[in-house]
């Protein structure tokens, strides 16, 4: 669990050291050596002299056992992706698949997506489709959870490629603001605050403007980005429902245009 916060240090403040692969090769080796503890091939200088393995620690070994060869798995290649595979048991506690030294990719599921909200803006108007964006963070476990549980499923993965334009704005990215971005801003609480990095600036976004601060946070909007098109939703895993969500958001958006 160390490793898994210190994942999230290194995402945040972009070190680029506890990528994917040295993460799960870290976890296999701790749990490879608890399998071994288990079964009485390594020992502490405390220990007793082990007689007869108990059952249960027969159990313990071939459960922790199994998950090494889980962990292991996160190896293989996704072709579709063209990323390792995600394992979608430790969703938010690895570092996502993208972020990786043999098969980096910037946006889940190797889509395409805009960390930016002015670039992805003009490109919505360039090819007039409707704007998904994703209130994200990297840090955040249950964006994690959609990126890699809901995500790829084949009716979601649809919408996503084709449909919409997609816009991640990560409200804990520590990466410093330009300095005339570094704005004085006044908070939905009282008080203010200077708007130090990206982190900053989006989550100001998010709350200024959807009057919310939980992520994750999906807002469908027109193609020009002045108009919300339903109802945003938060955590949603239930595939049916973001669907809907989905729909909802493009059926509007269709009977704009054509209006």
């Amino acid at each position: 669990m160390a490793f898994k916060f210190l994942s999230n240090a290194d995402l945040v403040a972009h070190w680029n050291l506890l990528k994917i692969e040295p993460f799960l090769l870290l976890w296999i080796l701790i749990f490879t050596g608890l399998v071994l503890y288990l079964f009485g091939k390594l020992k502490f200088p405390h220990d007793s002299p082990i007689k007869k393995i108990s059952f249960s620690r027969i159990i313990g070994g071939i459960l922790v056992a199994t998950f090494v060869i889980y962990l292991a798995s996160g190896f293989m290649v996704n072709k579709e992706t063209k990323t390792f595979t995600p394992l979608t048991l430790l969703s938010g506690l690895a570092p996502p698949v993208g972020y990786s030294f043999l098969y980096p990719n910037d946006c889940t599921n190797n889509l395409d997506c805009f960390k930016d909200l002015k670039a992805g803006i003009e490109y919505a108007k360039k090819v007039e489709k409707p704007i998904l964006i994703d209130f994200t963070g990297y840090a955040c476990v249950n964006c994690r959870k959609m990126e890699e549980q809901v995500w790829p499923l084949q009716k979601i993965d649809r919408y996503l490629r084709n449909n919409v334009v997609l816009i991640s704005l990560y409200v804990d990215d520590k990466k410093t603001l330009p300095v005339e971005e570094q704005l004085l801003v006044n908070r939905p609480n009282g008080g203010t605050r200077r708007l130090e990095n990206y982190g900053h600036k989006w989550a100001n976004f998010q709350t200024q403007f959807f009057k919310i601060n939980s992520q994750p946070y999906y807002v469908l909007l027109n193609s020009e980005g002045t108009k919300i098109l339903n109802q945003a939703v938060g955590y949603t895993p239930d595939e049916n429902e973001y669907a809907q969500f989905l729909e909802c958001g493009l059926e509007v958006f269709k009977l704009h245009v054509n209006e």
